[in-house]
């Protein structure tokens, strides 16, 4: 197995939550991109101010790496408008992959409509300009009630919108790795969550982010049928080490 086609290599942090200067950060994301470049990594994941580096890195060195970033990180609480905005910056910008976080607040309030309609128009906007959207749920916010029914209702707004041809470019993705548990809990995938997900989110993509810290854990994933990983130790997982990360 290849598993390094199953590793979206993140690195999502911006200079305030790593308490280093700007200048600082810039040379960890770039590391990011090149260890992904060498590595033969499926995407690298990172914040959208990066893309434009990550797109010219690249080129520069005629990779066929994919270069991921997220919409309304980590929180998800943007307008539907700010969120198209964002999206359609980051695709003028280069990017392949656009990882939106849903707004599960708004969802666990029961205003549902308003989910369904931020799935919608943002799956729309990606989906048009050939991109692949993952829609995050933070499973860590969620119980397993609601892991099941906001999986399913991203499925469905799909399935009633889309062709079929486009379910395989539209993911259902674990964790945004940010959330803040209670009690030292796991914030990102477990087999737990992933099979609720997978169960409930098929024919859609499910990409398990967080919490995946091995080789065999890696495979166990794939096993189960998760597409994509995301995690800040890509390396040391396919080198078969122990990431020393939580996400």
């Amino acid at each position: 197995m290849n598993i390094k086609q199953f590793l979206d290599s993140t690195y999502l942090k911006t200079e305030q939550q790593a308490g280093i200067s700007e200048a600082q950060n810039k040379k960890i994301a770039s590391a990011f991109i090149q260890e992904a470049i060498d590595e033969g990594f499926k995407l690298i994941m990172i914040r959208p101010n990066y893309v434009s580096l990550a797109k010219k890195m690249i080129a520069d060195a005629n990779s066929k790496l994919t270069i991921g970033t997220v919409i309304s990180f980590p929180e998800g609480i943007n307008s539907i408008e700010e969120k198209l905005e964002e999206a359609t910056q980051a695709i003028k910008n280069g990017a392949d992959d656009l990882d939106f976080v849903c707004n599960y607040e708004a969802f666990k309030l029961g205003e549902i409509n308003l989910v369904k309609n931020e799935i919608l128009e943002c799956t729309r906007l990606g989906l048009a300009n050939n991109k692949i959207v993952k829609w995050i749920i933070e499973v860590a916010a969620l119980n397993s009630n609601q892991i099941i029914q906001l999986s399913a209702l991203i499925k469905n707004v799909v399935m009633a919108n889309f062709k079929e041809e486009c379910y395989k470019d539209v993911f259902v993705k674990s964790s945004t790795g940010f959330y803040k548990t209670q009690d030292n809990l796991p914030n990102g995938a477990t087999i737990e969550t992933i099979i609720m997900m997978l169960e409930n989110a098929s024919p859609l993509a499910i990409k398990a982010a967080g919490g995946v810290k091995t080789y065999n854990e890696a495979v166990a994933m794939i096993q189960l049928g998760v597409k994509r990983i995301g995690t800040s130790s890509a390396k040391a997982i396919a080198n078969g080490e122990t990431a020393l990360n939580n996400y």
